[in-house]
């Protein structure tokens, strides 16, 4: 997901400045509280594979432009799910940034837009993974279907942000929607791919769970909370 460059521009991005401030002023609140839960170390740790992670699947895995902006596998609620939000937020922060700075540039100028439909639609699956999955149930043991409704709320959520940066930047005219449709049609590819690839990468911590203990993944994922 990357909103192709001036869809929003001039005056208009003072919006795009305040809502990732307010998300990165969010993340800065969800770490620190992982600090105290979980020590620095881990939180470094988890960060750093988010931020490997958001650049593989960014750069390596494939995507396109379709009409307003690009189609990615962006795997949001693997790495929230795997390692945690705070370590999710900073993973996807730190790799849009990396893949701008280094590989393309010309995404920058979109990059607190961008920012903002990402984490926003994060934190909104976090707020919902404590009502889709009961208590007792470790993050392991999911379901097709939980997995489904954390996956298609993440990635309708970057649909909308997007929908509405467009809109916002550049009105409601009849090319504006022809390209909106194109994009959330191609999406729909990624809502049925990634919910796959979440219980894959479930499974296969479930089957590594002996390696997989410590720092590396936070403890809701083999334990009930």
């Amino acid at each position: 997901m990357h909103i192709e460059p001036g869809i929003v521009h001039g005056a208009k991005m003072a919006l795009a400045c305040a809502t990732a401030a307010g998300a990165a002023g969010y993340t800065s609140k969800l770490a620190l509280a992982d600090v105290k839960s979980h020590g620095a170390t881990a939180l470094a740790l988890r960060s750093a594979l988010a931020t490997v992670g958001t650049f593989v699947f960014f750069e390596v895995l494939p995507h396109f432009a379709v009409g307003v902006s690009e189609v990615h596998f962006i795997l949001g609620t693997t790495l929230l799910l795997l390692l945690g939000t705070a370590p999710a937020a900073i993973g996807l922060m730190a790799g849009l940034l990396i893949q701008g700075l280094f590989f393309a540039p010309t995404d920058l100028p979109m990059y607190l837009v961008n920012l903002t439909t990402l984490l926003v639609p994060l934190f909104a699956i976090a707020a919902l993974a404590r009502k889709v999955v009961p208590a007792g149930t470790a993050y392991v043991d999911l379901t097709y279907g939980q997995a489904l409704k954390l996956s298609t709320a993440y990635q309708g959520g970057v649909v909308a942000w997007v929908a509405f940066w467009v809109l916002y930047g550049q009105g409601a005219g009849a090319d504006t929607l022809a390209s909106l449709l194109a994009f959330g049609t191609a999406y729909m590819a990624v809502v049925v791919i990634e919910p796959v690839a979440d219980l894959a990468v479930l499974a296969l911590a479930k089957a590594y769970r002996s390696n997989l203990h410590g720092p590396l993944v936070q403890p809701r994922v083999f334990h009930a909370a």
